[in-house]
């Protein structure tokens, strides 16, 4: 073989050789990380595959002239750069609170259970008559702050007398950070028992959107919680335990995920540290409590541009083109690890179908026409509990049902309102229990 071939074909083998070297070190690195959950941001396993490296790249030189022992380690040099973009944070790593609202005032209340929460107050408005029970406001997440979107649906509800309460869960928003073993289900269940009972205004009505909605269905399975809560309205739950989460991922009408265009801006997962962690977290192979990125790190990198494809099947498929802004950057919070520790708690959780058919707090279910949340989450909870009184089907829309398209707040605000004043509802009721199994079936 002429030299003019072979000259090529050792560089290529070189160069091939170099690469397997670095994607091996760097596959070393993860399996390390993984195995010490991320210890001391990363650089325990950081320092075991350098130690590894070095070890072979001396191994492979060990017979080679002194430029050759060198070249073993230009792989070690370019898999330990990129496995040092790891371990080195480019977020503070203390917690960056969103500056305040021009619009509302967010006080800090100190809860019985040891939570001190962000707490909005929209005093009731308008000319409509004023409501004599107050009106909490349990915002989706599990660990999120308040969308202005939200605030501004809070607003609306204001104006038609209520007053109006909504505070941010424990490490969402506004709200100070929790010990990560601290965050479950059952501690935002007891947060907001704690809440109605700091407001000193007797029993609260109660509007539970997403996973709020799965604190609020928890609490009416509590009778000591469910006494001070006077009626409850649970937008578009989650699943409420462990047997629920475990169903099959039955949706409703086809939602914007996949075909709505990309949402614009930065994204922490295009930064190798927390595309790491947040990959690995999601997938179950670090704990949320990991140390290779600490919670407030974590919840400061985290963007809406991360949030996506999520937000994008909140909306119905015909909505695509035309999302709309739900937050601005400077106000946007998500805790994806103490998001990931509350939803483990629940998968972990025991049935509480026995105590919610106990359950006599009277209650609306309101279900999206377009909802990517499953169906069988929602139709167990209308089986589970005798005191859901009515459930509104509603068309038109996604999970995020006030999201400001047309008259879509204008018909959840009259939902709402009829159903906690009394009235008569503005859509049939439906489905109900004997419908279950029919609309299931056809995959409304």
């Amino acid at each position: 073989m002429p030299p003019s071939v072979i000259r090529p074909l050792r560089l290529f083998g070189r160069l091939l050789a170099a690469t397997a070297a670095v994607v091996g070190l760097v596959a070393l690195f993860l399996t390390l990380i993984v195995a010490t959950d991320g210890a001391g941001s990363g650089f325990v396993a950081w320092s075991a595959t350098v130690g590894v490296a070095v070890f072979a790249a001396l191994w492979r030189g060990r017979r080679r002239p002194w430029r050759g022992q060198l070249m073993p380690f230009l792989p070690v040099l370019v898999a330990m750069a990129l496995a040092l973009s790891v371990c080195v944070p480019t977020v503070p790593t203390t917690r960056r609170h969103p500056p305040g609202l021009s619009f509302v005032t967010a006080e800090h209340w100190s809860l019985s259970t040891g939570s001190r929460v962000a707490v909005y107050h929209y005093p009731p408005t308008g000319n409509s008559p004023r409501q004599r029970v107050p009106l909490v406001y349990l915002n989706g997440g599990p660990v999120r702050g308040i969308s202005l979107l939200d605030h501004r649906f809070l607003q609306r509800l204001a104006g038609q007398g209520y007053d109006v309460y909504a505070y941010e869960q424990a490490g969402g928003g506004r709200s100070d950070l929790l010990p990560m073993n601290q965050y479950s289900i059952t501690r935002s269940v007891h947060d907001l028992g704690a809440f109605v009972g700091k407001l000193g205004k007797g029993p609260a009505d109660v509007l539970g959107f997403s996973s709020g909605g799965v604190v609020l269905t928890r609490a009416l399975a509590d009778p000591a919680i469910a006494a001070h809560l006077r009626r409850a309205v649970i937008a578009e739950p989650g699943p409420m335990d462990g047997p629920t989460a475990r169903m099959a991922e039955q949706k409703g009408r086809p939602s914007a995920r996949d075909i709505a265009p990309a949402v614009t801006g930065p994204r922490s997962t295009h930064v190798p540290r927390y595309a790491v962690a947040f990959g690995l977290m999601r997938l179950g192979l670090l704990s949320p409590d990991t140390g290779l990125v600490g919670q407030a790190e974590g919840d400061n990198a985290f963007t809406a541009a991360d949030l996506g494809s999520d937000t994008a099947s909140a909306y119905c498929a015909r909505d695509a083109h035309r999302i709309p802004v739900e937050d601005t950057a400077e106000n946007f919070s998500f805790s994806a690890a103490a998001s990931l520790r509350i939803q483990q708690t629940i998968k972990d959780s025991p049935s509480i179908a026995p105590q919610l058919r106990r359950s006599r707090t009277p209650a609306m279910l309101m279900i999206a026409e377009c909802s990517s949340q499953a169906r069988p989450w929602q139709t167990t909870l209308l089986a589970d509990n005798p005191a859901v009184q009515r459930t509104q089907y509603m068309p038109g829309v996604g999970h995020h049902m006030w999201n400001g398209l047309g008259d879509n707040d204008q018909r959840a605000a009259a939902t709402i309102t009829a159903f906690l004043q009394d009235e008569p509802a503005p859509l049939p009721d439906y489905p109900t229990r004997a419908d279950i199994p029919a609309f299931l079936r056809d995959h409304k």
